[in-house]
Protein backbone atom coordinates (compact mmCIF):
# COMPACT_ATOMS: atom_id res chain seq x y z
CA UNK A 1 0.00 0.00 0.00
CA UNK A 2 1.41 3.37 -1.16
CA UNK A 3 2.86 5.35 2.14
CA UNK A 4 1.16 8.67 1.04
CA UNK A 5 -1.19 10.71 -1.12
CA UNK A 6 -0.09 14.19 -2.35
CA UNK A 7 0.71 15.99 -5.66
CA UNK A 8 3.77 16.40 -8.10
CA UNK A 9 3.19 19.70 -9.78
CA UNK A 10 1.35 22.79 -8.59
CA UNK A 11 -2.28 22.86 -10.51
CA UNK A 12 -5.41 20.59 -10.57
CA UNK A 13 -6.62 17.08 -9.62
CA UNK A 14 -5.09 15.59 -12.13
CA UNK A 15 -1.10 16.63 -10.61
CA UNK A 16 -2.43 14.43 -7.05
CA UNK A 17 -0.71 10.49 -7.10
CA UNK A 18 -0.14 8.37 -4.34
CA UNK A 19 3.69 8.13 -3.23
CA UNK A 20 5.70 5.64 -1.84
CA UNK A 21 7.85 7.93 0.25
CA UNK A 22 10.14 6.69 3.38
CA UNK A 23 9.35 7.30 6.59
CA UNK A 24 9.99 10.40 7.83
CA UNK A 25 11.81 11.72 10.68
CA UNK A 26 10.59 14.29 13.41
CA UNK A 27 13.16 16.92 14.11
CA UNK A 28 13.24 18.83 17.16
CA UNK A 29 10.02 19.93 18.16
CA UNK A 30 7.92 17.65 16.56
CA UNK A 31 7.23 13.76 16.80
CA UNK A 32 6.06 11.20 14.51
CA UNK A 33 2.72 9.25 14.25
CA UNK A 34 1.21 6.41 13.03
CA UNK A 35 -1.53 7.65 11.18
CA UNK A 36 -5.01 6.44 12.04
CA UNK A 37 -7.56 9.22 10.41
CA UNK A 38 -6.72 12.42 8.49
CA UNK A 39 -8.99 15.29 8.47
CA UNK A 40 -10.05 16.84 4.88
CA UNK A 41 -10.35 20.57 4.23
CA UNK A 42 -10.55 22.74 1.59
CA UNK A 43 -6.90 24.32 2.46
CA UNK A 44 -5.57 20.76 1.23
CA UNK A 45 -6.63 21.61 -2.62
CA UNK A 46 -5.47 25.07 -2.19
CA UNK A 47 -2.32 24.21 -1.13
CA UNK A 48 -2.33 22.00 -4.36
CA UNK A 49 -3.19 24.88 -6.70
CA UNK A 50 -0.96 26.91 -5.22
CA UNK A 51 -2.94 29.31 -3.64
CA UNK A 52 -0.49 29.18 -0.61
CA UNK A 53 3.36 29.12 -2.26
CA UNK A 54 3.98 32.81 -1.16
CA UNK A 55 4.12 31.71 2.78
CA UNK A 56 4.03 28.07 2.80
CA UNK A 57 6.96 26.61 0.03
CA UNK A 58 7.02 22.94 -0.75
CA UNK A 59 9.43 20.44 -1.86
CA UNK A 60 7.19 18.65 -4.27
CA UNK A 61 6.26 16.03 -5.01
CA UNK A 62 4.49 16.99 -1.93
CA UNK A 63 1.66 15.22 0.80
CA UNK A 64 -1.06 16.55 1.28
CA UNK A 65 -3.23 17.07 4.71
CA UNK A 66 -2.72 19.32 7.72
CA UNK A 67 -5.39 17.11 10.25
CA UNK A 68 -4.02 13.85 12.47
CA UNK A 69 -5.13 11.59 15.13
CA UNK A 70 -3.15 8.59 15.64
CA UNK A 71 -0.42 7.18 18.06
CA UNK A 72 2.91 8.41 18.74
CA UNK A 73 6.27 6.67 16.91
CA UNK A 74 8.89 8.40 17.58
CA UNK A 75 9.97 12.13 19.44
CA UNK A 76 12.17 14.50 17.88
CA UNK A 77 14.36 16.77 20.17
CA UNK A 78 13.05 18.75 22.68
CA UNK A 79 9.76 16.84 22.79
CA UNK A 80 9.29 15.52 26.61
CA UNK A 81 5.22 15.96 27.14
CA UNK A 82 4.65 13.29 25.16
CA UNK A 83 6.14 9.52 25.66
CA UNK A 84 5.97 6.92 22.75
CA UNK A 85 2.31 5.08 22.05
CA UNK A 86 0.31 7.95 23.48
CA UNK A 87 -2.94 8.69 21.42
CA UNK A 88 -2.93 12.11 19.96
CA UNK A 89 -4.05 14.49 17.72
CA UNK A 90 -2.68 17.78 16.17
CA UNK A 91 -1.60 19.80 13.32
CA UNK A 92 0.69 18.46 10.32
CA UNK A 93 4.13 19.74 10.65
CA UNK A 94 5.54 21.95 8.24
CA UNK A 95 2.06 22.98 6.50
CA UNK A 96 1.10 19.48 4.88
CA UNK A 97 1.61 15.73 5.30
CA UNK A 98 -1.21 14.08 7.16
CA UNK A 99 -2.50 12.09 4.23
CA UNK A 100 -0.33 9.32 5.13
CA UNK A 101 0.36 6.60 6.94
CA UNK A 102 2.87 8.08 9.13
CA UNK A 103 2.88 12.20 9.70
CA UNK A 104 5.19 14.35 11.23
CA UNK A 105 3.39 16.68 13.84
CA UNK A 106 4.37 19.91 15.55
CA UNK A 107 4.07 18.88 19.17
CA UNK A 108 2.85 22.43 19.86
CA UNK A 109 0.30 22.47 17.81
CA UNK A 110 -0.72 18.34 19.32
CA UNK A 111 -2.49 17.40 22.28
CA UNK A 112 -3.24 13.38 23.86
CA UNK A 113 -6.29 12.35 22.66
CA UNK A 114 -8.70 11.40 25.56
CA UNK A 115 -9.99 8.03 25.70
CA UNK A 116 -13.13 8.72 24.81
CA UNK A 117 -12.79 10.77 21.92
CA UNK A 118 -12.63 8.93 18.44
CA UNK A 119 -10.11 9.01 16.14
CA UNK A 120 -12.29 9.83 13.42
CA UNK A 121 -13.34 12.44 15.60
CA UNK A 122 -10.20 13.90 16.74
CA UNK A 123 -9.14 13.82 13.07
CA UNK A 124 -11.53 16.75 12.14
CA UNK A 125 -10.54 19.32 15.22
CA UNK A 126 -7.45 20.67 14.43
CA UNK A 127 -8.31 22.59 11.19
CA UNK A 128 -11.92 22.66 11.16
CA UNK A 129 -13.01 22.97 15.20
CA UNK A 130 -10.16 24.58 16.31
CA UNK A 131 -10.48 27.36 13.41
CA UNK A 132 -14.25 27.82 14.04
CA UNK A 133 -13.40 28.06 17.77
CA UNK A 134 -10.94 30.70 17.41
CA UNK A 135 -13.28 32.80 15.35
CA UNK A 136 -16.09 32.68 17.42
CA UNK A 137 -14.03 33.74 20.48
CA UNK A 138 -12.34 36.61 18.05
CA UNK A 139 -15.90 38.10 16.89
CA UNK A 140 -16.81 38.63 20.76
CA UNK A 141 -19.97 37.32 20.43
CA UNK A 142 -22.30 37.55 23.74
CA UNK A 143 -25.76 35.82 24.61
CA UNK A 144 -28.41 37.34 22.50
CA UNK A 145 -26.25 38.52 19.44
CA UNK A 146 -26.77 37.51 16.31
CA UNK A 147 -24.10 35.32 13.89
CA UNK A 148 -24.43 35.33 10.60
CA UNK A 149 -22.43 32.22 9.34
CA UNK A 150 -21.68 32.27 5.43
CA UNK A 151 -21.58 28.62 4.18
CA UNK A 152 -22.71 26.87 7.82
CA UNK A 153 -22.85 23.45 6.14
CA UNK A 154 -19.06 22.82 5.90
CA UNK A 155 -16.71 21.63 8.64
CA UNK A 156 -16.12 24.92 10.11
CA UNK A 157 -19.03 26.08 9.88
CA UNK A 158 -21.24 23.34 11.79
CA UNK A 159 -18.69 23.13 14.62
CA UNK A 160 -19.11 27.54 14.73
CA UNK A 161 -22.86 27.24 14.92
CA UNK A 162 -22.28 25.04 17.43
CA UNK A 163 -19.57 26.32 19.74
CA UNK A 164 -21.65 29.92 19.26
CA UNK A 165 -25.44 28.40 19.99
CA UNK A 166 -23.90 26.90 23.45
CA UNK A 167 -22.87 30.45 24.29
CA UNK A 168 -26.57 32.23 23.44
CA UNK A 169 -25.84 33.33 20.30
CA UNK A 170 -28.40 33.66 17.56
CA UNK A 171 -26.93 31.91 14.55
CA UNK A 172 -28.58 31.93 10.95
CA UNK A 173 -26.51 30.43 8.18
CA UNK A 174 -26.39 30.31 4.66
CA UNK A 175 -26.50 26.57 2.87
CA UNK A 176 -27.41 24.38 -0.29
CA UNK A 177 -31.74 23.63 0.35
CA UNK A 178 -31.27 20.47 1.11
CA UNK A 179 -28.93 20.77 4.58
CA UNK A 180 -31.78 23.06 6.04
CA UNK A 181 -33.25 20.57 8.40
CA UNK A 182 -29.74 19.21 9.14
CA UNK A 183 -28.65 22.78 9.54
CA UNK A 184 -31.75 23.43 12.05
CA UNK A 185 -30.69 20.19 14.38
CA UNK A 186 -27.62 22.72 15.09
CA UNK A 187 -29.57 25.26 16.56
CA UNK A 188 -29.21 27.13 13.66
CA UNK A 189 -31.46 28.61 11.14
CA UNK A 190 -30.61 28.27 7.48
CA UNK A 191 -31.38 30.23 4.66
CA UNK A 192 -30.71 28.49 0.93
CA UNK A 193 -28.60 30.12 -0.68
CA UNK A 194 -29.41 29.65 -4.29
CA UNK A 195 -32.06 30.75 -6.53
CA UNK A 196 -33.61 34.04 -6.81
CA UNK A 197 -35.02 35.68 -4.20
CA UNK A 198 -31.71 34.85 -1.70
CA UNK A 199 -31.54 38.47 -0.54
CA UNK A 200 -35.05 38.84 0.48
CA UNK A 201 -35.70 35.98 2.22
CA UNK A 202 -32.08 36.52 4.08
CA UNK A 203 -33.18 39.64 5.53
CA UNK A 204 -37.03 38.26 6.23
CA UNK A 205 -35.27 36.39 9.02
CA UNK A 206 -32.87 39.17 9.64
CA UNK A 207 -34.76 41.89 9.55
CA UNK A 208 -32.88 44.20 12.06
CA UNK A 209 -29.65 42.96 10.54
CA UNK A 210 -26.39 41.35 12.35
CA UNK A 211 -24.34 41.51 15.00
CA UNK A 212 -21.17 39.82 13.44
CA UNK A 213 -20.39 37.67 10.34
CA UNK A 214 -18.04 34.59 10.03
CA UNK A 215 -17.74 34.44 6.20
CA UNK A 216 -16.52 30.92 5.23
CA UNK A 217 -17.26 31.22 1.07
CA UNK A 218 -15.08 34.17 0.08
CA UNK A 219 -15.73 35.93 -3.29
CA UNK A 220 -18.54 37.93 -3.20
CA UNK A 221 -20.17 36.71 -0.46
CA UNK A 222 -20.13 39.52 1.61
CA UNK A 223 -21.31 42.00 -1.23
CA UNK A 224 -24.44 39.97 -1.27
CA UNK A 225 -25.33 40.23 2.64
CA UNK A 226 -23.34 43.74 3.00
CA UNK A 227 -26.95 45.81 3.74
CA UNK A 228 -27.14 42.99 6.32
CA UNK A 229 -24.12 44.11 8.42
CA UNK A 230 -25.14 46.62 11.29
CA UNK A 231 -22.30 49.59 11.89
CA UNK A 232 -19.71 48.24 13.87
CA UNK A 233 -20.49 44.44 13.39
CA UNK A 234 -17.16 42.28 13.30
CA UNK A 235 -16.92 40.30 10.66
CA UNK A 236 -14.03 37.80 9.69
CA UNK A 237 -13.95 36.26 6.35
CA UNK A 238 -11.87 33.80 3.69
CA UNK A 239 -12.15 36.64 0.97
CA UNK A 240 -9.62 38.66 -0.27
CA UNK A 241 -7.80 41.91 1.17
CA UNK A 242 -10.32 44.41 -0.83
CA UNK A 243 -13.35 43.03 -0.19
CA UNK A 244 -12.13 42.59 3.41
CA UNK A 245 -11.25 46.38 3.93
CA UNK A 246 -14.76 47.19 2.40
CA UNK A 247 -16.42 45.66 5.17
CA UNK A 248 -13.80 46.18 7.74
CA UNK A 249 -13.14 42.61 7.72
CA UNK A 250 -10.63 40.69 9.56
CA UNK A 251 -9.00 37.79 8.13
CA UNK A 252 -10.06 34.00 9.08
CA UNK A 253 -6.93 33.07 11.27
CA UNK A 254 -5.68 30.89 14.10
CA UNK A 255 -4.29 31.33 17.54
CA UNK A 256 -4.54 29.42 20.71
CA UNK A 257 -3.91 25.83 19.29
CA UNK A 258 -2.82 23.73 22.34
CA UNK A 259 -5.86 25.33 24.38
CA UNK A 260 -8.53 25.13 22.12
CA UNK A 261 -7.49 21.96 20.92
CA UNK A 262 -7.69 20.72 24.40
CA UNK A 263 -11.01 22.50 25.15
CA UNK A 264 -12.77 21.17 22.10
CA UNK A 265 -11.93 17.52 23.14
CA UNK A 266 -13.44 18.38 26.48
CA UNK A 267 -16.58 19.36 24.74
CA UNK A 268 -17.18 16.42 22.50
CA UNK A 269 -15.72 13.54 25.28
CA UNK A 270 -19.02 15.64 27.26
CA UNK A 271 -21.42 15.75 24.51
CA UNK A 272 -21.90 19.57 24.18
CA UNK A 273 -20.06 19.44 20.33
CA UNK A 274 -20.28 17.17 17.29
CA UNK A 275 -18.00 17.74 14.96
CA UNK A 276 -20.14 15.74 12.71
CA UNK A 277 -17.98 13.76 10.72
CA UNK A 278 -20.48 12.39 7.96
CA UNK A 279 -18.57 10.68 5.65
CA UNK A 280 -15.74 8.61 6.60
CA UNK A 281 -13.49 6.84 3.71
CA UNK A 282 -10.58 4.62 3.54
CA UNK A 283 -7.36 5.67 2.33
CA UNK A 284 -7.42 4.18 -0.95
CA UNK A 285 -9.99 6.16 -1.68
CA UNK A 286 -7.86 10.06 -0.77
CA UNK A 287 -8.95 11.39 -3.96
CA UNK A 288 -12.29 10.95 -4.13
CA UNK A 289 -12.44 12.60 -0.49
CA UNK A 290 -10.64 15.64 -1.56
CA UNK A 291 -12.68 15.86 -4.58
CA UNK A 292 -16.16 15.73 -2.67
CA UNK A 293 -14.60 18.66 0.00
CA UNK A 294 -13.42 20.76 -3.33
CA UNK A 295 -16.52 20.24 -4.99
CA UNK A 296 -18.19 22.08 -1.89
CA UNK A 297 -21.06 19.36 -1.78
CA UNK A 298 -19.11 17.93 1.81
CA UNK A 299 -21.72 17.66 4.38
CA UNK A 300 -19.76 18.42 7.92
CA UNK A 301 -16.83 16.98 8.29
CA UNK A 302 -14.90 14.12 5.72
CA UNK A 303 -12.10 12.23 7.43
CA UNK A 304 -10.10 9.80 6.12
CA UNK A 305 -9.56 6.03 8.03
CA UNK A 306 -5.92 5.58 7.18
CA UNK A 307 -5.80 1.99 8.62
CA UNK A 308 -8.81 0.72 6.73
Amino acid sequence: MPAAYGFIAYGGPETQRFLDLPKPVPGPGELLVDVYAAGVNPVDWKVREGMHRSFLPLDLPAVLGREVSGVVERLGEGVDEFAVGDPVFGSSARGCGGYARFALLTASRTVVKPAGLSFTDAAALPVAAGTAYDAVGRLGLAAGETLLVLGVGGGVGVAAAQIAREAGVRVVGTAAPAKREWVGSLGATAVAYDGDGFGARLASVLPDGTDAVLDLVGGSALHEVGTLIRPGARVLTVAGPETAARFGARPLSRRDFREGLGELARRVTEGRLNPQVRRILPFVEAGAALREVEAGHAWGKVVMDMRS
